[in-house]
């Protein structure tokens, strides 16, 4: 009993519970006929009850098939006026059914369904005159009015039960939409917090490193002539570069992400990773070669990680769209600048390609942290081309070498 109670209420399986539905109210119909024959005007109790018996299968099918049920509903209350059938039309299943229509239908189809169930019965107790079998309605002017009154509160319970679930999912969808917003607005406001405070430590750690860069100037050229005074500048420089390390590490905090994870143990890539990427594409089944012109000298590490960055994401962008086609890697240095070019034979990223778009935003704000120019596009003979130049800051003292 259990196990039925959980599969017909918990699990909520509509047309089970109407099932259920439809055979109590069928116990309810058949024992106050039985009790109350003659009020209602029952002869025949086993033919009434095979008659409420085929009512309630509109019951049945209210939630699944409703305009089914509807439709038989209108057929069923016919039955006691057609010939000289003795049959009590219950009026149990009509309710219930009407109610559902009201429930569940917009208004105009509402009301087209409680008058396809309600008026044809009605018509004919007018037009014929009797009410079928039943004595509980002496006259048929009081068979009109009281099923009048009866579709009339059916109908009326059903929309307000209708207008109250949907005020309840408004009120729900409202409450959703402001929980968004707010969350929305909380989130904006924490990013705005986390960007001016992540400002503010950039200028700190920013002045500290200029105050190492001078300090560094100085004791390199005061090393020879007043060591005494070099080794106090290096100590000040210990000590601020130490005090930057520990804002660069708060100013990393203010700016990661809940979602980004707290640490990375692996070492960032860089320019020697670059051709296990090409290894990678040509395993993945796209042909690709790799070419070097130049050395690449002391670069930053923070430009061969730009570098990298830029050629795995134009290969990823290569192996998803370009299709059938070859790509070629080419990296260029020189003492000014640092140039790497991926172009392919292909079709090309395609309209509205969401990925790529984000992958090439990410390029550019890479290229750009270090005054860089990114170009990108289709090439004239065909295929996609990749172009991005990173300059090379030459330090003042190689300057002054010079």
């Amino acid at each position: 009993m259990g196990r039925v109670r959980e599969f017909l209420w918990r699990r909520g399986d509509p047309f089970a519970q109407d099932i259920v539905l439809a055979l109590v109210l069928l116990g309810i119909s058949t024992l106050l006929e039985s009790l109350a024959r003659r009020a209602f005007g029952v002869v025949d109790l086993s033919a009434q009850l095979v008659y409420d018996t085929i009512g309630m299968v509109a019951v049945a099918l209210r939630r699944r098939a409703l305009w089914v049920a509807v439709g038989w509903i209108s057929l069923h209350i016919l039955v006691p006026f057609a010939g000289q059938m003795e049959l009590v039309d219950g009026g149990l299943a009509v309710i219930v059914v009407t109610y559902t229509a009201a429930a569940y239908l917009p208004v105009r189809p509402a009301m087209l369904a409680t008058v396809a169930m309600w008026a044809p019965g009605m018509t004919l107790a007018l037009v014929v005159g009797r009410t079928g079998a039943s004595s509980f309605y002496p006259d048929a002017k009081i068979f009109l009015i009281f099923n009048a009154m009866s579709a009339l509160v059916c109908f009326t319970v059903g929309r307000t039960v209708a207008t109250r679930r949907a005020y309840i999912a408004a009120l729900e969808d409202r409450a959703r939409t402001a929980e968004n917003t707010q969350r929305a607005l909380t989130e904006k406001a924490v990013a705005e917090e986390r960007r001016r405070i992540a400002r503010e430590l950039h200028d700190v750690v920013a002045h500290h490193v200029s105050v190492m860069g001078v300090l560094a100037t100085g004791s390199r050229r005061m090393l020879s002539r007043d060591p005494g005074a070099a080794d106090e500048a290096l100590a000040t420089i210990e000590e601020t570069g130490r005090t930057a390390l520990r804002e660069m590490r708060r100013l990393l905090s203010v700016l990661r992400t809940e979602t980004e994870p707290a640490g990375e143990l692996a070492p960032q890539p860089g320019l020697a990773g670059i051709e296990g990427l090409v290894e990678q594409i040509r395993e993945a089944g796209l042909p690709a070669v790799l070419r070097v012109d130049g050395e690449p000298g002391m670069l930053d590490p923070g430009v061969s990680l730009t570098l990298y960055r830029i050629v795995q994401e134009a290969l990823t962008n290569a192996l998803k769209h370009a299709g059938a086609a070859t790509v070629e890697v080419r990296l260029t240095f020189t003492p000014t600048e640092s140039t790497v070019e991926i172009c392919d034979t292909g079709r090309g990223p395609q309209l509205g390609s969401a990925a790529v778009g984000h992958g090439l935003l990410g390029m550019r704000e890479r290229v750009m942290l270090y005054g860089g120019t990114l170009r990108t596009g289709p090439r004239p003979g065909g295929g996609y081309r990749v172009h991005a130049r990173i300059p090379i800051e030459i330090p003042a003292e190689r300057q002054l070498a010079s």
